[in-house]
């Protein structure tokens, strides 16, 4: 690095004439000629350039402010919500999580993603599937909930059979939840692959064997376990019954297993959940018609989950400013659940537990940089407001599909069943370039761990709890100052590799341990620099890595140690 360069980095200012130059000169001669001091760094002085003082940025914006101010005054004209978030910035976004890189931020795909992939092999000591005479007993499940919550309860019935050493029944979807929907397991998945690929790991099957039946003195025996048990509470709850009555059946069985599990188990959740439970032919087929009427149109497309259905606002408590009516229609639909617990809709808001509404997903979206030709493909149910509710959201960005409208005479056969419908979205979603979500309910943490694990594909989900005062405040800020705010809430909630923390979360949102790092990748481009990293030495990519392998180990030292 040259004595002139140095200036400029210790001091701060510009070399501006030949007097500067001179003394610098004469520096650095007596530099060379003093072997002490050959070895040493020095921040060179200069003689600073005299300039006019500039006129402050301060008072040029207040001006500016204070014209328009003026003109609003004797125009009457008011700033709209669609010019407030029609002024593009384009401010460079950057990661700064990590001490080695700083690249800007592409808002349709991680960069990093790259370095990652979904690892859920079998470890070397995962002994093989006892055979179907040889185990302990037929475990039935009764599911329970919509779709997404139904696969969190069969993932973690295959682990559970696992852990009891039992033969599984294909579980038994739910038929009296809200939705009423009654499919079959064979209805929505595709169950002859499901048995087959987990063979390895349990044995499944479809019915118990009439013999079996027949030679029990008792029906089934029915209990319904705690939620979030631990394997030691099947062993020595559940497995005493299994080993007598040769039949236990478990109901209401979702998120009855504990969130965290060895490694084995946990990888097995994987296997289960973004392997074997594969739709049937005939839902992926439609799916990915959906999907490519959408890329005829473009090239990318958000998907966004937009859970505002009548009961849903009615369960949460939260207000969303539609006056008396809206409390009215909302306190009578509560009237369904007899224990349901009154909750302050303010306090709600503020710990974060209100969805988004659509107008507040779509000022979300174009704070982020998003603009108004983006196409959304909007996963939904029944909106409340219908589309009034929707009418923001659709200014914002006109480019706005559904299921309805790219399949309306596919869907016809399967509008009386939810759950189906249900698959259709699911299957849009996980392919489309960014999900978002405007909550976060079961498809959004079930869809969120599986867009990780195929990728790390870009998942946004809403931090509600900081978003919520920025979305009270947006009328007393310009949308620059919104723009920027959203975007310092939003770090940590954009669906980056770095998110993966073991022990955050729900495992099926942050399949952790399903994980893995391609070192050699991510080392090559430290090295070559194709993912935009600046500036960064050799040295300086390994010590990044190797600092980032140490912070693995140490994250995975306090998880067995706890």
């Amino acid at each position: 690095m040259g004595v002139a360069n140095k200036a400029w980095r210790c001091g701060g200012g510009v070399l501006v004439n030949n007097l500067a130059a001179e003394i610098l000169q004469q520096q650095k001669q007596k530099l060379q000629q003093s072997p002490r001091n050959h070895h040493q760094h020095h921040c060179w002085t200069y003689l600073p350039l005299k300039r006019r003082p500039a006129v402050p940025w301060t008072a040029v914006c207040g001006l500016l402010l204070f014209a328009v101010g003026l003109i609003s005054l004797f125009t009457g004209h008011v700033v709209s919500d669609l010019e407030w978030y029609s002024y593009n910035f384009n401010r460079t976004w950057f990661y700064t999580g990590d001490r080695v890189y700083r690249a800007p931020i592409d808002i349709w795909k991680s960069k990093y993603s790259n370095f990652y992939y979904g690892c859920s092999d079998r470890g070397p000591h995962f002994a093989p599937a006892v055979r179907e005479r040889f185990s302990n007993g037929y475990l039935l499940i009764a599911t329970s909930g919509g779709l997404n919550q139904q696969r969190t309860g069969i993932t973690d019935a295959v682990v559970v059979a696992r852990i009891l050493n039992a033969t599984l029944v294909v579980p038994e979807l739910d038929h009296h939840s809200f939705w009423k929907d009654e499919s079959d397991f064979a209805n929505i998945f595709d169950v002859d692959w499901f048995i087959s690929y987990l063979a390895k790991d349990v044995p499944i099957v479809k019915r118990v064997p009439e013999k079996v039946m027949r030679s029990m003195d008792k029906p089934p025996y029915t209990m319904r376990v705690p939620r979030k048990s631990e394997p030691d509470y099947y062993v020595e709850q559940v497995l005493p019954i299994l080993l007598r009555r040769r039949v236990v059946q478990l109901t209401k069985f979702d998120y009855r297993l504990a969130n965290d599990l060895d490694e084995d188990l946990q990888k097995l959740r994987c296997r289960v959940n973004y392997h074997a439970l594969r739709f049937t032919k005939s839902l992926r087929n439609l799916g990915q018609k959906v999907v490519t009427r959408m890329r005829k149109m473009t090239k990318r497309f958000i998907a966004v989950h937009l859970r505002f259905e009548p009961d849903m606002l009615a369960f949460s408590w939260c207000y969303y400013g539609g006056g008396d009516k809206e409390r009215y229609e909302l306190s009578e639909i509560r009237k369904r659940w007899e224990t349901l617990p009154e909750l302050s809709p303010d306090e709600e808001r503020t710990r974060g537990k209100c969805p988004l509404t659509p107008h507040e997903v779509g000022l979300l979206l174009r704070a982020l940089n998003f603009d108004n030709n983006t196409y959304l493909y909007v996963a939904s149910g029944e909106i409340y407001g219908g589309e009034e509710t929707l009418r923001p959201l659709k200014e914002l960005f006109p480019n706005f599909y559904t299921k309805e409208m790219l399949a309306s005479e596919e869907l016809k056969t399967l509008l009386p069943f939810s759950s189906r419908l249900a698959a259709i979205d699911y299957i849009v979603c996980d392919e489309s370039d960014v999900f978002v979500t405007n909550n976060n309910g079961n498809m959004a943490k079930i869809l969120a761990g599986r867009r990780r694990y195929m990728g790390h594909k870009r998942t946004i989900r809403p931090n509600a709890k900081r978003l919520s005062a920025l979305f009270s405040a947006r009328d007393r800020m310009g949308w620059s100052s919104f723009s920027r705010k959203v975007k310092s809430c939003q770090r940590g909630f954009m669906g980056e590799p770095e998110e993966m923390r073991p022990g955050r979360g729900e495992f099926h949102e942050f399949p952790s341990a399903c994980i893995c790092q391609k070192p050699t990748e991510y080392l090559a481009a430290m090295k070559d620099g194709r993912h935009n990293f600046l500036n960064v030495s050799t040295d300086d990519a390994t010590d990044g890595y190797i600092d980032h392998k140490q912070s693995l180990l140490r994250r995975q030292t306090v998880k067995q140690q706890k």
